[in-house]
């Protein structure tokens, strides 16, 4: 099919992601209707309950956008318009919630049930960010920031784009599940060493020009700064009575978007490899994220189980996100996911073998916990028949010669970000002149942190 015929028939469906900041709304008038306290509970009843049954009855979707239909279709800004209208509802909700809690009208079972259908709506604004916090364009990096707020969760702007792309499928990244590992071991670690990587990417970024990182340019900071903000003014306007329901629905929130990740790139390992006269880790592939084509869950949170295309061109918006067949696939939507996720042994008895399949039984190719290993080295034994030496595995890229002067200028092959010598990188931390040959070797584009500087090609001297 041609571009000039090719339409997107979801384009309208998109815009049904914007009913579900309407959850509270329509939780605290079934609740007023009825008298029924249960209402309250609407989030996670239909998050966790009927969006998994419209995933199994509206089925799947593989349709891809043919290539050359992408760029008008990134261009459209009626995707981009489904992406900004969510903000101001989501808030509306937040405010409208909050209201009646501190209004004494509901009972502590009642709050704590509006807060927590708050909390999944908090986390979908994550997600919502996560769309917005990839994109070139200032104002949507600072939107992404403002929905990140309700959560307290600003430093995922830093460590998701900076981090996490980087890093994704490995050992290092605290986003990535091990195979072994249940959501309940994943959790803290993953909360606690995204924090921890977010700060130290930031502190490094002030550390190239000799700065301290306690300033507002910090985006961990101004982001926090949001929060803070956000919540004051919220116990200024409703009382101090309230922080336990904020806490509340920030940590479901979060916890969302943890288990998320946690079904995302679970037991995916990428391979050691050699490329340009240094040990690296290979180049991210489709193989290394899990694909979902549910339908339902797909238009509810754009595309983000297209997830091995997005690593692949995280600067590419939600509706040109494509599917690939090299990429594996989760027996359901992240809708049905979570719900596996929440019950360990159920989710290590469906899940673990789709791991072990994926690496043809060879358990020593995925990325294991440490502290199962033994326990799932002896539960899967590699068939002698089938053993793969892991060094044969790694693919030798071709050295690249970068033999680079202070006038050459360097360019991302994936997002088409471009470093100039004679103009630097001030945010970045290079002053202008700051040479190619002195950028660290593990420099990440600060664009789409897909590649790294062994990645860049010469561009010609830009005017």
């Amino acid at each position: 099919m041609t571009a000039m015929a090719w339409r997107d028939h979801k384009r309208y469906l998109w815009a049904i992601a914007l009913t579900m900041p309407l959850l509270p709304w329509l939780a605290i008038g079934l609740h007023a209707v009825t008298g029924w306290g249960a209402w309250l509970w609407l989030g996670p009843m239909v998050m966790l309950g009927v969006v998994p049954l419209l995933d199994v009855v509206t089925g799947i979707d593989r349709s891809n956008p043919p290539a050359e239909a992408l760029s008008a279709l990134e261009g459209d800004r009626y995707y981009r318009w489904v992406t900004y209208l969510f903000l101001p509802l989501q808030y509306a909700g937040f405010a409208g919630a909050f209201w009646l809690i501190a209004s004494g009208r509901l009972s502590i079972v009642e709050s704590i049930g509006l807060a927590i259908t708050v909390g999944f709506i908090g986390g979908l604004g994550i997600n919502t960010a996560h769309e917005l916090g990839h994109k070139k364009e200032r104002v949507e990096r600072w939107l992404s920031k403002i929905a990140l707020a309700q959560c307290w969760y600003g430093h995922f702007y830093i460590e998701h784009n900076r981090g996490h792309h980087v890093r994704v499928a490995t050992p290092e990244d605290p986003a990535s599940s091990r195979l072994g590992e249940s959501f309940y071991r994943f959790w803290p670690r993953t909360v606690a060493g995204s924090l921890r990587s977010a700060w130290r990417l930031e502190s490094r970024r002030y550390a190239r020009v000799n700065q301290h990182p306690f300033r507002f340019g910090n985006d961990v900071l101004n982001a926090w700064l949001m929060s803070a903000a956000l919540w004051s003014g919220m116990v200024l306007w409703l009382g101090s009575a309230i922080l336990p329901y904020l806490l509340l629905q920030a940590v479901i929130g979060f916890t969302l978007l943890e288990v998320v990740n946690y079904l995302e790139h679970y037991g995916l390992l990428r391979q050691r490899t050699d490329s340009a006269g240094r040990e690296r880790y290979e180049r991210v592939e489709p193989r290394h994220s899990w694909n979902s084509n549910n339908l339902t869950t797909n238009v509810l949170l754009y595309h983000l189980q297209r997830h091995s295309d997005h690593h692949a061109h995280p600067t590419r918006r939600y509706q040109a996100l494509r599917d690939h067949d090299l990429a594996p696939v989760l027996p359901t939507g992240y809708a049905g996911m979570i719900l596996l996720a929440l019950v360990p042994p159920l989710w290590s008895r469906i899940v673990d073998p789709l791991v072990l399949a994926h690496y043809g039984g060879d358990v020593r190719l995925a990325n294991v916990a440490p502290h199962a290993r033994e326990r799932l080295l002896t539960r899967y034994p590699v068939p002698v028949s089938q053993a793969v030496d892991r060094d044969a595995l790694a693919t030798t890229r071709a050295s690249r010669a970068h033999h680079s002067t202070a006038g050459n200028a360097y360019g991302c092959p994936e997002c088409g970000y471009a470093y100039d010598p004679q103009c630097g990188d001030p945010r970045e931390g290079f002053a202008a002149g700051t040479p190619w040959t002195s950028i660290p070797a593990d420099w990440s584009c600060p664009d789409c942190g897909v590649r790294e500087k062994g990645d860049f090609v010469p561009l010609p001297a830009l005017a």
